[in-house]
């Protein structure tokens, strides 16, 4: 899974990663021999002030395929440190019939409530450990605490191999929104949006 940086950014490449690699052992699973995602688009979601930002990311080519590259830059912020245990509440919805449905979590997959994402961080990538490239490169944090500051990752190249998928995941329109939270308070919001189109 790509990390791109900054928390919030990280916590999303984090959740992909979770729900990707990890958890879907439990699903019936689809091989994907190719896959194409197009029309990748994000945003935050926050209030004005919310502490956590995500100020530019850049991904490409569009579409994306799957094996294949991806070239991805990101820059963000936060204001406050980010300390466990920090909640995340993933909404994820796809498109049927023209109307969004929301998928329901089922063990740890759809739209889920993560009590501690700094915890799966450490399951990820156990204290100790070098962050994945390109993150050690540039010197930038995998675990918490997240310091305020400002991150920024330079044009990154990454490898995207074959993956297995729920056979319900494999093609159509998407949103996810994941909102970050800790301490009672909003940290910060993003939402993406795409399209999986396989073989």
């Amino acid at each position: 899974m790509a990390r791109f940086l900054e928390v919030t950014v990280v916590v999303t490449v984090v959740l992909a990663a979770v729900i990707f690699q990890v958890n879907c052992g439990s699903f019936r699973l689809k091989r994907v021999g190719h896959a194409k995602v197009l029309g990748f688009d994000w945003k935050n979601c926050g209030q004005p002030d919310a502490p956590a930002v995500l100020k530019t990311l850049t991904v490409s080519p569009d579409p994306i395929n799957i094996p294949g590259s991806l070239t991805a830059a990101a820059s963000g912020s936060t204001s406050v440190e980010l300390t466990a245990p920090l909640s995340l509440n993933v909404t994820l919805e796809k498109e049927v019939a023209g109307f969004w449905v929301r998928v329901p979590c089922v063990e740890d997959l759809g739209s889920c409530h993560y009590k501690d994402v700094c915890d799966i961080l450490n399951q990820l990538i156990p204290p100790g450990q070098d962050c994945p490239e390109p993150l050690h490169t540039y010197g930038m944090p995998c675990h918490c605490p997240f310091k305020a500051a400002s991150y920024s990752l330079p044009q990154s190249e990454f490898y995207l191999p074959y993956i297995d998928l729920p056979y319900w995941l494999t093609n159509g329109k998407y949103r996810v929104q994941g909102d970050l939270g800790g301490g009672g308070k909003e940290l910060g919001c993003l939402k993406l949006s795409l399209s999986i189109h396989s073989d």
